[in-house]
């Protein structure tokens, strides 16, 4: 059975997972263990989870125009921009 958590570290599992599952593994371990010391080193820290949509976020639109514009441009396709009427 498979399940998916709606958490920061299960959306950066999945990310990272596309690169392959035992990396992302490793660093999302990694990932806690950072959040374990950070709670332990300081007793008025408290956890938040940031929320499995932390990445989509703050990804800024003109970096998403750009990248979408390069992935074009790579598969041969001549780009112009024109505002939406």
């Amino acid at each position: 059975m498979t399940r998916r958590t709606d958490t920061f570290l299960g959306a950066r599992y999945r990310r990272l997972a596309k690169r392959g599952k035992k990396r992302a593994i490793v660093a999302v371990g990694r990932s806690i263990l950072v959040v374990v010391w950070h709670l332990l080193s300081d007793e008025q820290v408290t956890f938040h989870d940031l929320g499995s949509d932390h990445y989509t976020r703050h990804i800024h639109p003109d970096t998403k125009k750009h990248s979408h514009i390069r992935q074009l441009e790579a598969l041969g396709y001549t780009v112009t921009l024109a505002p939406a009427a």
